[in-house]
Order: structure tokens, then sequence, then C-alpha cells
């Protein structure tokens, strides 16, 4: 059984990533996904590639990216080198960005996260039912989408803090009705899948500081690598509507996807640092072996 390929990938070695972000300890759903990545490079002759996806300067710590090397290294994996580091590579997103401000679909918006909450902290208040993207945060209503450009400018020069949003509706004129590839890794073969990015609202492609955000980061990091397959957990699927549309708007050739189930604790609710999962290193000093959770990942696969 042979992998889908599509455009620039199409005759070489298949390429997957494992991508986590250093800012808590790896757990049980993050060795799902490396192992599957690994395996699959395994099977198919490709390269299995880390990336450290550390943008967020805040939370991420050097701390944290020696405890996911020793995590992969103690589940019997191997990495091509050089990892490629997020915060070391602005300038790459920078230009894309810039790419993305010439095209016309980004604006400006000064709102605060308090403001936000607040307007939606009203609305229940009034009985209404605000409107919520997939991940079940609020969307947002576009009020900076409508802001003069004299002003945006003005406001910018004068240091007030901003970051940028795509409008998904204008973005959607120029590219089209959009889809992705679904592949199958137990039988090759692949299928188209609708995109749906209005459900995202606008969603931010640059942060308060930063020439860029997760979905930006993530598209221009596939292409550089030259990813030709990405698996990653169920819960990002709804993402990928956004990144195609970042795909389709700088011009990027499209990986396959794949979304794994996912590990999920003993109430139903899938594993996750902030609600203090179990680390996997506490998975070692528990008897938990690399074996175990191999045999575990194979199962999904086979």
């Amino acid at each position: 059984m042979s992998l889908p390929f599509a455009g620039h990938h199409k005759g070489g070695p298949p390429v997957f990533r494992f991508a986590p972000s250093p800012n808590g300890p790896l757990h049980r759903g993050h060795a799902l996904s490396a192992l599957l990545n690994a395996e699959l490079a395994r099977r198919h002759g490709g390269r299995f590639l880390l990336r450290i996806e550390d943008i967020d300067a805040e939370r991420s710590r050097k701390e944290h990216i020696a405890a996911i090397e020793d995590g992969l290294t103690w589940l019997g994996l191997d990495w091509d080198r050089p990892v490629r580091q997020q915060s070391q590579h602005m300038e790459d997103y920078a230009r894309a960005l810039d790419a993305l401000k010439r095209k016309g679909v980004l604006y400006p918006c000064f709102c605060t996260r308090g403001a936000i909450t607040a307007k939606v902290a009203d609305a229940a208040a009034r009985g209404t039912l605000w409107p919520r993207d997939p991940d079940g945060a609020p969307l947002y209503d576009g009020v900076c989408r409508s802001v003069p450009m004299p002003e945006q400018e003005a406001r910018i020069a004068a240091g007030e803090a901003h970051q940028w949003r795509l409008d998904t509706q204008k973005a959607l004129g120029l590219t089209g009705p959009l889809a992705w590839h679904r592949f199958d890794p137990h039988t090759g073969q692949a299928e188209r899948v609708a995109a749906d990015p209005l459900r995202w609202g606008d969603p931010v492609i640059a942060r308060k500081g930063l020439p860029t955000s997760y979905h930006l980061s993530v598209v221009v990091d596939d292409v550089l690598q030259g990813i030709s397959h990405v698996v990653r957990g169920i819960d990002l699927e709804p993402a990928t509507d956004i990144h195609v549309v970042l795909q389709s708007l700088l011009g990027l050739p499209q990986p396959f996807y794949w979304h794994h189930p996912l590990v999920l604790d003993a109430e139903g609710r899938k594993l996750a640092k902030s609600k203090g999962s179990r680390s996997l290193q506490d998975e070692r000093a528990a008897g938990v072996t690399p074996q175990l959770l191999r045999a575990e990942a194979l199962s999904v696969l086979d």
C-alpha cells in the first residue's frame, strides 16, 4: 500500500512531522501522535521531523524542549536534524504576513480580549446566544473590519496594540470554494473534504507583538520543511479550514491530512497540559513501557 501524493511532493519520499509546543510536559496523547508519524514515515521510506512550536515566548520553556526530546528518545524515536524552532524563524512568517497584507485580506484589530468578553457577557445578560467557533470560543464580531484606513494607520503609528485578522469573506472572494484531502493510512486512498472557513469568523493571523500566529506559522513551516502528510489529532481537524485558505492565498502546495483519534482520560475528555493530565514522565514512573505505547499506536494503524 502506498500513500497519495500531489503537487511538489510527487515522486519524493513522504515527510511527516511531530510539532509540540514547549509549554508543558508531553502526555500520552502526544506520544500517540509522535509514534504514528514516525511509524508512517518508517513504513513508507519517508522522513520524520521534530518541530518545536514556540512562538508563545511567555509560556515556552527551554526545559520543556529538553523534556520533549528526552521523552521521544525514551519512546525509541529518532528524527532528522536540525530541529526547527519557530521562534528562530520570525522573518519567514513576516514575509508571509506582508504577502497577505498586500492582497488586502487582513485588517488590524484593536479589540482587547476583555472588551470581547464583556460583549459576550452583555449579550448573555440580554438572553442572546453568542455564536461560537469550532473550538468553542466566541466568534469575533468584526467591528474593526469597518475602521477606515486612515484611522487604522494613525492608531498603528501611535503604537496602539493590535492583532491582524483575516477578512474571511474577502479572502474567499479571491480563492473561491476550497477543499482539503484526507488520506486513509489503512488503504492509501484519499478523499476530498469541502472546507468551511466561515465557521471560524475572522481568525487571528498575527498576534499582538508578533508577525504570526499558530495558523500562519504552521502553514509556512509545512511548506518550508516539505511536509507531505500532516498527521495530528482529530481536535485539530477544523483548523484545516483556515490553513487551506492561507495556502491558497499564498500559492502554497497543500499536504494530505489525517486526523487521528485522541487519547481520552477516565472522564472521556481529551488529555491536555492545561488540565494537568498525567505527563509522559509520570507514565514512565508508573511503569508504563515504550513497548506498550507503541503497541497502542500500531493498533490505530492496523
